[in-house]
């Protein structure tokens, strides 16, 4: 398959469970290793980096959205928004104010210093999408990112996507089986059997 994400894109990709969605997601965002072919961000190709290489790049440069969160228990949202851009080793304080403001864009300004078992469902997702931001990543890929959220709060994270998007210019790539979010979306990606069919 080819396929061209353009900077500040929408895109959903759509279809049946076990037809490859998650791990074409997986390889694109560098998780897995293709076994043959090229992906290339900005003209960069990305198979020639060794590991090492390659996970400094992830960090700077994607983002990524899990239905499932993958916020770590024993640190604050604040915390948990900040570890990439500490790990990218950027300033601490610089890193904190940047969180700081994600996490108030996104309606979090009193939940800072909780920790993720004191937040509802609709607030850790909103806490890892302020993740995948610290390192204002070219490109952010989420994995049924409202597939673990009533219809109310991710109809709210759906509108907060398109926000981020005028605010950011960044591309979003989005596996989903919610046809509300992929209906929204500038391009449905729809998936078959392994292969791109429309």
């Amino acid at each position: 398959m080819d396929i061209d994400i353009r900077q500040g894109e929408i895109a959903s990709i759509v279809g049946p469970s076990g037809s490859g969605k998650s791990t074409l997601l997986h390889i694109l965002g560098t998780l897995d290793t293709a076994d043959t072919g090229n992906i290339s961000l900005e003209g960069q190709s990305l198979q020639a980096m060794n590991a090492r290489g390659l996970a400094a790049f992830r960090n700077r440069n994607i983002g990524f959205v899990f239905q499932f969160h993958h916020l770590l228990p024993e640190f604050t949202a604040l915390e948990n928004v900040c570890i990439p851009g500490w790990i990218a080793g950027r300033p601490k304080k610089e890193v904190e104010a940047k969180a700081t403001g994600l996490l108030q864009l996104l309606g979090l300004s009193d939940r800072l210093e909780n920790k993720p078992q004191a937040l509802s469902g609709g607030e850790q997702q909103r806490v890892s999408v302020a993740r995948a931001l610290i390192n204002q990543p070219k490109i952010v890929f989420a994995d049924e990112p409202t597939g673990n959220l009533d219809s109310a709060n991710a109809r709210e994270l759906h509108q907060l996507f398109f926000d981020l998007r005028s605010q950011f210019s960044q591309a979003f790539l989005i596996v989903t089986h919610n046809e509300e979010l992929a209906r929204m979306s500038d391009r449905i990606l729809h998936m078959k059997d392994g292969r791109i069919v429309e």
